[in-house]
């Protein structure tokens, strides 16, 4: 059953995915770790050798999971369809592939019979889309769903290792700036002073926007939820919107989500469901709702806080959290990669 695997990229999500092989003793030969320059690395006592990619290295790699960059410039588009060339098949968490017809975009709890309908390339959804499509997976395969509208507070990882270092480094400065002081007397005197990798200030603060903006004002990131959900539950007649929020936090992303059931449902029977939901873990107690801290370094999507929405018929809330550098990445391309085998 051995595969020689390679992971290209070491950010945030190529380091995480490397953890989790490691963690879920996958069945490889070898493991080949790829970025622009070669160079040694060190994930938890183990050693990586990391080779410089390039077209020749390929010949010996079944399955190739990419967490580089995205866009024009980014490794899978430059270097996906070589590795398919030599017999891999490639997993891509980016953005680049997830909309083609031809590629399948997989979450396996939801729907992992599209594996096998792969050319070669398997696409990774959205962070944002995963966490939100294990929570309602199941309700929408019993019950069809008619609309959707999420809210999502993220984690600063999402955006990249230098994007949650931004956090600490403001934070910090703020901190020794401002020590001794009554803080919430010099905070808007912080503003614009902080040198940051977002838009505006991420310490002490939320933002509003992921993503730049479209033509009719939602974002890239809010879009994505919309396009992805729609070809994961293979409906897109299901009403969905979504307001994507940054948030001070380092790891695991937070969604409130309202949803409407195509068929009558009762409360209880939304509970049954989410009981037996893979990757879901529900708690019914309101009061034991999960938190970020809770689901980082953890592979369950957490649900809580179900209940009626008492205006509409059908309607119903939940809260969901997952790390998403895991479920939201790392783990669900592994996941796939052993649905492969």
């Amino acid at each position: 059953m051995g595969k020689n695997i390679a992971v290209v990229g070491v950010g945030a999500v190529g380091v995480e995915i490397l953890k989790i092989l490691k963690e879920r003793k996958f069945p490889a030969d070898k493991i080949r770790v790829f970025a622009r320059t070669s160079r040694e690395i060190n994930i938890e006592g183990q050693s990586y050798q990391v080779e410089a990619i390039s077209e020749e290295n390929f010949d010996d790699v079944d399955i190739a999971l990419f967490a580089g960059t995205e866009g024009e410039k980014g490794a899978s588009v430059q270097y996906a369809h070589k590795f398919i060339k030599k017999g891999a098949i490639v997993i891509d968490n980016g953005k680049d592939f997830r909309l083609k017809n031809e590629v399948p975009l997989v979450v396996p709890e939801v729907n992992k019979d599209e594996i096998s309908k792969n050319q070669g390339l398997i696409a990774n959804p959205n962070c944002t889309t995963i966490q939100m499509v294990v929570a309602l997976g199941q309700l929408f395969k019993r019950f069809g769903l008619k609309e959707v509208i999420m809210t999502s507070l993220q984690a600063t990882s999402g955006g990249g290792r230098s994007s949650a270092q931004s956090l600490w480094e403001e934070t910090k400065n703020i901190v020794e700036k401002n020590k001794g002081k009554n803080y919430f007397n010099q905070l808007n005197k912080n503003r614009g002073q902080v040198k940051s990798s977002f838009s505006h200030q991420i310490a002490f603060n939320a933002i509003p926007q992921i993503g730049s903006f479209n033509q009719d004002g939602f974002t890239t990131e809010e879009q994505k939820v919309i396009d992805e959900t729609h070809k994961i539950y293979r409906d897109d007649k299901i009403k969905i919107s979504a307001t994507c929020v940054r948030i001070p936090v380092f790891t695991s992303h937070s969604e409130s989500i309202y949803f409407k059931t195509a068929k009558v449902v009762e409360l209880e029977q939304v509970k049954e469901v989410l009981e037996n939901s893979p990757g879901v873990v529900f708690s019914a107690n309101q009061s034991d709702f999960s938190l970020a801290l809770d689901a980082e370094g953890k592979d369950p999507v957490y649900v809580g806080r179900l209940r009626c929405d008492s205006s509409q018929k059908n309607g119903f809330w939940l809260w969901a959290v997952s790390d998403n550098l895991r479920k939201g990445a790392a783990l669900n391309a592994v996941q796939i990669a052993e649905n492969l085998l």
